[in-house]
């Protein structure tokens, strides 16, 4: 199990209900703006904006602040920040390996804010390419457990569309393919019918550091204020928890 995904799935539960939800919203508008600048404002013809839109649409983001976010990054609109995308590396305590992603229109704020949340927390950034190597791009698709879905009918569905393994995340599977097979694979789950949460490509890790009650609470406290930064996107971690430590922690 990759700790990523069980990570990311906790936060974004946590995330669509606490005071976080307006800095989500953001986030997943400043994607499809993005995504719309560099592909065009049409989803049948970008499956980028496509997914940006779903994952906006997943996380009850207002239709128009959508609408919008499509017609500044496709020109339509005025107002649109041109955004690039900056990856810092560094580590976090326990010697986990972090990947930081940014979409920022000011690179000197972003890295600073990064710094700043490494740094207080326990961590420390790194130079390019000390911490990638341990990362690969992955395609993951998300799908919501229903008590009529089973693990079969999810690997029936995608088997053929690229997918390299289905993992039980306990209330979700994940699938995982390369990432030029990640439309395929969601374009094959809605052809047989079934909804899925989201569709990223992500980095995940190749190693994992397990870790314990208290170095874990260190580590999701870090990550925490390193997405506190409104340029920040993604943060990836080569950290594994147990189940019964997570409880431990959501509780």
């Amino acid at each position: 199990m990759s700790g990523h995904s069980k990570w990311a799935t906790t936060k974004h539960k946590k995330a669509v209900v606490d005071a976080k939800r307006g800095k989500l919203f953001a986030k997943l508008i400043k994607n499809v703006e993005v995504a719309a600048r560099t592909g065009g404002g049409d989803p049948a013809g970008n499956p980028t904006l496509y997914d940006a839109i779903q994952k906006a649409k997943k996380s009850s983001v207002p239709n128009d602040n959508i609408d919008r976010a499509v017609r500044r990054g496709s020109g339509q609109e005025a107002g649109g920040a041109q955004y690039e995308t900056i990856t810092y590396e560094g580590y976090g305590p326990g010697g986990v390996a972090v990947l930081v992603q940014c979409l920022t229109d000011n690179r000197n704020r972003a890295a600073s804010d990064v710094r700043v949340a490494f740094t207080r927390n326990g961590g420390s950034m790194a130079d390019p390419g000390s911490v990638s190597y341990l990362f690969s791009r992955r395609g993951v698709v998300i799908v919501n457990k229903t008590r009529d879905l089973a693990e079969d009918d999810v690997l029936t569905a995608v088997l053929d569309a690229g997918a390299e393994e289905v993992n039980d995340l306990g209330d979700s599977f994940e699938i995982i393919s390369e990432p030029t097979d990640m439309v395929a694979v969601r374009t094959a789950l809605q052809d047989a019918g079934i909804d899925y949460e989201s569709a990223d490509a992500a980095f995940l890790p190749s190693v994992e550091i397990d870790l314990g009650e208290d170095q874990a609470k260190r580590v999701f406290k870090m990550i925490d204020a390193i997405e506190d930064s409104d340029d920040v996107q993604d943060v990836y971690a080569n950290y594994n928890v147990a189940d019964d430590v997570m409880e431990k922690l959501e509780s």
